[in-house]
């Protein structure tokens, strides 16, 4: 059970009692995703003409993209979808800003370039996309070039809120190409078996607190956001496909009535995605997306012979054994990935220093007068690189002893007959008194201000510039911000909410901190139209280089051919 004070209180039940634990059968949500799974990954094996991009030309984009993927530090999960979103504000770079275009780009060529370019960045398998893909990549972009060519707020002169629309369109339009390239039909399987299960197990009260469409909508929107860590763009993209199902087969004569309604969603969207109950729902889905992890590592390993997935699940004892070994899996890559993270994560940090460094700090203090010495720039470079490196390495995957626990969950929502983990959320119930709410306020503010001055202090005392000691000190809470997100990571394995004593105090610390970072993050999106002049100027070269490189390359391959 789930009061509005966030504690969790747990609901035991058992569904039914059974003698004989071996004619217990599969639960219907599990067949029915594993059934449909099978069914989606034998449509997709048709025929059809591969996508082929030159191996040299192929290389430098790779290595180009694992720079990005430093300096933006990046999900592994968004990586794909944000070279898409960098390609479209690239080739529509003049609807970004609202300059008027002397002709519009040819839908056909526009969608080669996106496909073709994902292809040779190894965003794709290279040989392996169908070139009708990209007839289907046009037609999705119709729409939105529709939308991109309307004015998205009654004021003409509204430049930010323009901008802010048309990001939003672009990365709308990165979902929906990545859908059709990369066709994840066990995500989505997934995402809907885990919504539809946890619709069952999730409670309200009263029961007419919120209705029943408003419901499903925010755990859809918890089960996004914790099974696959999904952002707010691809959680609006998957809103507008539940609101309308012919999203993704629109006519041209509903694009006008379309985009009022898109613009009315857009301007909503932040109520839905951060609704008062969100963070109820998140905590519950929270502990139960491990189970569909590991289902989702069960089904990629059986995608060859997708027919055995379901006799597998009804020999409960090959199951549990597969699952077990799945899990173990699981744990040994969650170190290497805390490791990785925390590498990039490091050197986005230091490498973002030199930035912020020679274009911020430095103009800064020679504005008012202050100099940096060898040993002030020494640690403006090192403390913020310190703490991430420092943040990071105190993360620990699960106890061992986590294992049994997991196994025993992942039953409970595979077969029938299992005990069943029931949720409750008290809405109007509020079990906090003013008093101690208030004085809980306060300590989170009293702890935000002490770190904020120890951290600020520490910059001082370092002998750094007051400019930069304020803006560092601004820069450790984004720091500490993405370095929270890392930490939650490491929790994957969890079933359940539980936190440690040194845990209970880093919260203490770094939560305050974090929050900070988390709205300065989300300002500098909003803001940020240095990445729209960063996309045209830096990659526009680099992209007729890439072009050149592979024409060349194909010119040699012909002129070899001849001789013989």
């Amino acid at each position: 059970m789930i009061g509005n004070n966030g504690v969790i209180f747990e609901n035991n039940q058992q569904e039914s009692k059974r003698s004989d634990k071996s004619d217990l059968k599969i639960n219907d949500e599990i067949f029915a995703l594993m059934q449909g799974y099978t069914t989606d990954l034998k449509a997709l094996n048709k025929d059809g003409t591969p996508i082929h991009v030159d191996e040299i030309a192929s290389s430098i984009a790779k290595l180009y993209e694992k720079i990005r993927k430093v300096v933006d530090w990046q999900e592994d999960n968004v990586l794909r979808r944000r070279a898409i979103e960098r390609i479209l504000k690239r080739l529509l770079f003049a609807k970004d800003l609202r300059i008027p275009m002397s002709k519009p780009p040819k839908l056909d060529s526009l969608a080669e370039t996106i496909t073709t370019e994902l292809v040779r960045g190894g965003h794709l398998p290279n040989d392996e996309v169908c070139k009708e893909s990209i007839l289907v990549v046009s037609k999705s972009l119709t729409k939105y070039l529709y939308f991109l060519s309307q004015p998205a707020h009654n004021s003409p002169v509204n430049i930010k809120k323009q901008t802010n629309f048309y990001t939003f369109i672009i990365e709308i339009a990165a979902c929906e190409i990545e859908e059709i390239l990369a066709q994840p039909v066990k995500e989505y399987a997934l995402l809907e078996a885990m919504a539809k299960m946890m619709e069952s197990r999730i409670n309200l009260s009263p029961a007419d607190a919120l209705t029943e469409n408003e419901k499903e909508q925010q755990i859809y929107i918890a089960v996004c956001r914790t099974l696959f860590n999904l952002d707010d763009a691809f959680i609006a993209y998957r809103l507008l496909n539940l609101r309308y199902p012919n999203w993704n087969d629109l006519p041209d004569e509903a694009f006008p009535a379309r985009l009022n309604e898109v613009i009315d969603f857009w301007h909503n969207r932040e109520s839905i995605l951060r609704h008062p109950l969100a963070k109820n729902f998140n905590r519950i889905c929270d502990q139960n997306d491990t189970v569909f992890s590991l289902l989702s590592d069960f089904m990629e390993e059986a995608k060859d012979e997708p027919e055995g997935i379901i006799p597998t699940i009804k020999d409960r004892t090959e199951f549990k054994q597969k699952i077990s070994q799945l899990y173990d899996k699981r744990y040994h890559t969650l170190k290497r990935r805390l490791f990785r993270l925390g590498i990039f994560s490091t050197l986005s940090v230091f490498l973002s220093n030199w930035f912020t460094f020679f274009i911020v700090e430095v103009p800064l203090a020679n504005f008012f007068y202050e100099k940096f010495n060898l040993f002030t720039a020494f640690i403006d470079f090192i403390i913020p690189t310190l703490v991430m490196f420092l943040l990071v390495v105190i993360i620990k995957a699960p106890s061992e002893k986590n294992r049994q626990h997991v196994l025993k969950v992942v039953e409970s929502f595979v077969y029938k007959g299992e005990k069943k983990k029931f949720y409750e959320i008290q809405i109007g119930k509020n079990r906090r008194g003013v008093l101690s709410r208030a004085l809980y306020v306060t300590i989170y503010l009293f702890m935000t201000l002490l770190v904020f001055t120890a951290v600020g202090a520490s910059f001082y005392i370092a002998g750094l510039p007051p400019t930069s000691v304020i803006f560092d000190t601004f820069t450790i809470s984004l720091t500490v911000f993405a370095a929270v997100g890392i930490r939650n990571k490491s929790k994957e394995l969890n079933v359940d909410d539980k936190t440690s004593f040194h845990e209970f105090l880093l919260d203490m610390i770094f939560v305050p901190i974090a929050n900070v970072g988390s709205f300065f993050a989300a300002k500098w999106k909003e803001y940020n139209v240095f990445t729209i002049l960063f996309n045209f100027v830096i990659e526009t070269p680099f992209a007729l280089a890439l072009d050149t490189v592979e024409g060349w390359s194909q010119f040699l391959k012909d002129k070899k051919a001849t001789i013989r």
